[in-house]
């Protein structure tokens, strides 16, 4: 199996993805800059040292959210992992995450990162298994209680963009629908029934249409088989410890726009701007493009537009703006030390310059 996942996961992460995501990105920002430019917009912001300020607090709330997760994965894989080789994995597998689309996920990739760190396949199975698990459980409570707080019309209520508000919260309704039934069924398989989930995403995927997906599917089951095991046994002290961690991370990453919009205004919607990103990152799920690239940017403005407090005429054109240093801030660096960390690595993990051919259709 180890085999396998060598020879999946390093064909699906290459340094020369980086390329796609940068273009998509940097398109999708030119060509609304292009269409909405209002040289007036810029005239709304003033450089004051408050702006140097939260510009540093947005940098080390991005620091923050990897932060977490680096204690997280440590306290998964019982402190047997350092803080060099943790902050290793974190980086590969955001580095991963931005260069795939946000729906594949990376989970054999993963894998094979926290695998080759010294960490057993079964161990590493399970470490993976429980990240996912902890990431969505913050989403199905924190997302209801974002509905509960300020109710569909003010999370969805976006000036200039009143059209495309049924069709977003259809997506957002669609993308929270399907991480709750992927928790459902990863807390059933984990901690109840490993191998009735595997009976049952077998038959499920040996489905005619849904047949081509079945090897991949076959090898997730295999995972959460191996990790049921670890992850059952553990105390109510170690996942209040780990969901600690992922919040702590999440909700970093999320105020990062807070933190920006400070920087140039007084902001009052504080929450909301929260509650509305992360139900950004529910729709996000849809994406086809590498880390959203493109559409985060698009959604960016449609979303957060009309709460930068300015004249409604020059929203659109801020809005722009602001999501092209958002994204330069949350996104573009892991692209940049993923390609620095990901050859050196290969190289000393797998001690290989290129893949044999004749290789490349054994299974």
């Amino acid at each position: 199996m180890s085999q396998e996942i060598k020879k999946n996961a390093v064909g699906k992460v290459k340094t020369s993805n980086i390329i796609y995501p940068i273009i998509i990105g940097f398109g999708v920002i030119g060509y609304m800059v292009y269409t909405e430019f209002n040289p007036k917009a810029f005239s709304a912001i003033n450089f004051t040292t408050s702006t140097v300020f939260w510009l540093i607090v947005a940098a080390l709330l991005m620091a923050g959210r990897d932060l977490g997760y680096m204690i997280r994965i440590r306290l998964l894989a019982d402190n047997h992992l350092s803080w060099r080789q943790a902050f290793r994995i974190i980086m590969l597998w955001e580095f991963t995450s931005a260069v795939t689309p946000s729906a594949v996920g990376g989970t054999s990739v993963a894998l094979l990162f926290v695998h080759k760190e010294g960490i057993s396949i079964g161990k590493s199975s399970a470490i993976v298994m429980a990240t996912s698990f902890l990431d969505e459980i913050y989403f199905i409570v924190a997302i209801p209680l974002a509905f509960l707080f300020f109710g569909k019309a003010n999370l969805f209520n976006m000036q200039g963009y009143e059209h495309l508000e049924t069709g977003l919260y259809t997506i957002a309704l669609v993308g929270y629908l399907v991480k709750l039934a992927y928790t459902i069924l990863l807390s059933y398989g984990l901690f109840y029934n490993p191998k009735g989930l595997k009976w049952l995403i077998v038959n499920i995927f040996s489905i005619r249409y849904l047949r081509k997906w079945r090897y991949n599917m076959t090898l997730i089951a295999g995972e959460i088989m191996m990790s049921s095991k670890n992850l059952r046994s553990r105390p109510a002290s170690f996942w209040i410890k780990t969901f600690g961690a992922t919040c702590f991370s999440w909700t970093s990453r999320y105020l990062v726009v807070n933190a920006l919009l400070l920087a140039f205004f007084a902001m009052h919607d504080q929450l909301l701007i929260f509650s509305r990103q992360m139900i950004m990152w529910v729709m996000m799920l849809i994406s086809p493009t590498p880390g959203g690239s493109g559409f985060a940017e698009y959604l960016f403005t449609v979303f957060l537009g009309d709460l930068i407090p300015v004249a409604s005429d020059l929203q659109k054109g801020l809005s722009i703006a602001f999501a092209f240093i958002w994204r330069l801030i949350s996104y573009y660096p892991y692209l940049v030390i993923g390609a620095l960390i990901l050859p050196r690595w290969l190289k000393h993990k797998f001690h290989f310059r290129k893949i044999p051919h004749h290789h490349s259709h054994h299974i």
